[in-house]
C-alpha cells in the first residue's frame, strides 16, 4: 500500500531525480557535438547511477524501504537503460540486438511479474544476476559514451559482452520464475 508520506523519502526523491536525469542525457547526449560533450552525457549518466545506488543504501540505513520506492525504482532503472541505449542507437545503429534483447528481457520480466502478482505472490527486488547484469550495462555503455569515437568493431566486445550479461540473466530470472511457478502449483 502507498502512503501519502512515501512520496517524499529521500530515497524516493533520488529515484526522481534519476527520471528527471533521463530527458537531460538524452538530449546532452543526441546533440553532443564534440568529445567534451560526450563527457558532459556520462557525467549525467554517473550522477544517475550515484544516485541508484544512494536510494537503496539511504532507504536500507534508514529504514525507509517503501511500496512506491519498491516500483519505483526499478521503473527508474530500465527508464534510464532503455534511454541509454535507444539514444546510442541513434549514432550507433548496430547496438540494435542489444536494444531488442533489452526490451524482450525486460518485457519477459514485466510479464511473468504480473502473473505473480495476480497469484499474491512477488519477486522482491533484483537477483544477483540482475545486477551483475545492470552493472556490466553501466559499465560498459558508460565506456561507450566516454569514447565516442570508438569504431563498430571496437565497441563489439563491450556490446556483446553487454548482451552476455543480459542473456545470463534472462536465463537466471526463466529458472526463477520456473521454480516459483512449480512451487505455486
Amino acid at each position: 500500500m502507498i502512503k501519502k508520506e512515501d512520496w517524499f523519502t529521500i530515497p524516493n526523491i533520488l529515484s526522481y531525480v534519476r527520471v528527471a536525469l533521463i530527458p537531460i542525457y538524452i538530449s546532452m547526449y543526441i546533440n553532443a557535438e564534440v568529445v567534451t560533450d560526450y563527457y558532459w552525457a556520462a557525467g549525467i549518466l554517473l550522477l544517475s547511477g550515484i544516485t541508484d545506488s544512494l536510494d537503496g543504501i539511504i532507504a536500507r540505513k534508514t529504514n525507509q524501504i517503501t511500496d512506491l520506492g519498491k516500483l519505483l525504482d526499478p521503473i527508474a532503472d530500465k527508464l534510464t537503460q532503455v534511454a541509454v541505449i535507444a539514444a546510442m542507437f541513434i549514432q550507433r545503429p548496430y547496438v540494435l540486438p542489444l536494444l531488442i534483447l533489452f526490451i524482450l528481457k525486460e518485457l519477459f520480466l514485466l510479464i511473468n511479474n504480473i502473473i505473480l502478482y495476480k497469484k499474491d505472490e512477488f519477486m522482491d527486488g533484483s537477483m544477483w544476476f540482475g545486477k551483475v547484469a545492470t552493472a556490466v550495462f553501466y559499465v560498459c555503455t558508460f565506456l561507450l559514451v566516454v569514447f565516442p569515437n570508438l569504431e563498430q568493431r571496437e565497441s563489439m566486445p563491450l556490446i556483446i559482452i553487454t548482451a552476455g550479461f543480459q542473456i545470463i540473466a534472462l536465463i537466471g530470472y526463466g529458472n526463477w520464475f520456473i521454480k516459483k511457478f512449480k512451487a505455486l502449483k
